[in-house]
């Protein structure tokens, strides 16, 4: 019974994975067709979700929705200013370096990433099937470094492989808090109420930057896409996959992102 919770946390893993493939061709597309920057992507994507989030999760948890521990509020916020951070510096990254290489870095620098948070918060140490799928994804991540497109300045190529490095980090606190989080709560609970406190602290620096209002028709059903799909459904099939699969294996299994990615160019 063991063996088949934890196949299916990981089939839940993958198709999740599988929909954030979409988002950066998604993103791609939007920039082509408007000219709002990664604040402004950012904020709506979160802008969007965030209400979906939330009716859906208090729905499946009822009057238990607001019940949270003091112990998690933190864990709560982690997830919120990890998530406002991992828009821009990702959505920023495809603008410097591309789609391709911003959806790489950040994929495969992230199990590195996750497999320390977890060591060092969670105690979850890798076994040596993890820590050797771990070495590719490292040795690809300096690959990556050392490849970047030759276009553009020297200064935004190296701006957008930290902004893509930085994505991978986020991402990493994300799984881990979440990780933590699902013995106790329901899987779309910490991260319904991460994205509304999220949005607001993005806010700010959109309108600073510019919060653009003016999209066109097919702008507005890429930016519901973005929020709806593999955003409030990717993350629900994610954190619920999180109950039975240890993080460093979740961020192992998500590698499936790059693939999909580079299939959408």
């Amino acid at each position: 019974m063991a063996n088949r919770q934890r196949l299916r946390g990981m089939l839940l893993v993958a198709l999740a994975a599988a929909s954030w493939g979409t988002i950066g061709a998604a993103v791609a597309l939007l920039n082509r067709i408007t000219t709002a920057d990664a604040f402004s992507t950012g904020f709506w994507r979160m802008a969007i979700s965030a209400p979906a989030l939330l009716l859906l999760s208090r729905w499946l948890t009822g009057a238990n929705f607001w019940r949270v521990q003091a112990r998690d509020r933190l864990h709560i916020g982690s997830i919120a200013a990890a998530f406002a951070a991992y828009q821009v510096c990702y959505f920023a990254a495809i603008e410097r370096i591309g789609l391709s290489s911003a959806v790489m870095l950040n994929i495969c620098s992230a199990p590195v990433f996750v497999a320390l948070l977890a060591a060092l918060l969670l105690h979850e140490r890798p076994g040596w099937a993890v820590a050797a799928l771990l070495l590719p994804a490292l040795c690809g991540v300096w690959l990556l470094v050392r490849a970047s497109p030759a276009a553009g300045p020297p200064a935004a190529r190296i701006a957008g492989a930290l902004l893509a490095l930085s994505a991978g980090l986020c991402y990493s606190v994300v799984a881990v808090s979440a990780r933590a989080l699902a013995p106790r709560y329901h899987p779309l609970q910490p991260v319904a109420l991460a994205f509304p406190l999220g949005a607001l602290l993005l806010l700010p620096f959109a309108l600073q930057h510019g919060l653009q209002f003016a999209y066109p028709a097919n702008g507005w059903l890429l930016l519901l896409y973005i929020g709806l799909v593999p955003t409030v459904g990717g993350y629900g099939l994610y954190l619920w996959g999180l109950q039975t699969t240890p993080a460093p294996v979740a961020a192992i299994i998500a590698l499936i992102e790059p693939l999909l990615g580079a299939a959408w160019r």
